[in-house]
């Protein structure tokens, strides 16, 4: 229980936190009601137009770093890493976090579609995928640095 709690619960409230930023709460409607005024509050002379980039920008940029996070949980889940981990890095763990994270993206897509304000985009979930795929560089870049 110790382990689950430990390695995996982390997991599983990052999972439900992607599942309730999937629900009206993500939709581009509320998120706008943050962006937008921060944006104006620093240019009143802002147009529409910018203000929609930026938004899909941010936008974007949250569904990469949730899925590189959502990753890097997944491989620390799976590893379970100790302090003075002396094992290589090891791709099973990646690629295992990556497709986890890729199938979790395509059920996060496929559940947007029954949320009334919002879509699934499969182009969303490569997106996903690619944020997990950068999850992983990152932690084997880091894992060379500090670990080798």
């Amino acid at each position: 229980m110790s382990a689950f709690l430990r390695y995996w619960l982390p997991v599983c409230i990052w999972a439900a936190v992607i599942f309730w930023m999937s629900t009206e709460a993500g939709s581009t409607r509320h998120t706008s009601r943050i962006i937008g005024p921060i944006l104006r509050w620093f240019n009143p002379a802002i147009t529409d137009e910018t203000v929609r980039h930026v938004q899909t920008m941010v936008r974007k940029t949250a569904h990469v770093s949730e899925y590189a996070l959502l990753a890097i949980l997944l491989w620390r889940a799976r590893r379970r890493p100790t302090r003075d981990d002396p094992g290589p890095w090891g791709y099973r763990e990646a690629i295992f976090a990556i497709v986890c994270a890729a199938l979790f993206a395509a059920t996060d897509e496929w559940h947007q579609t029954f949320v009334p304000g919002r879509q699934g985009d499969p182009l969303d979930a490569l997106l996903d995928t690619a944020g997990a795929t950068l999850g992983m560089l990152a932690v084997r870049v880091w894992w060379q640095r500090y670990r080798c």
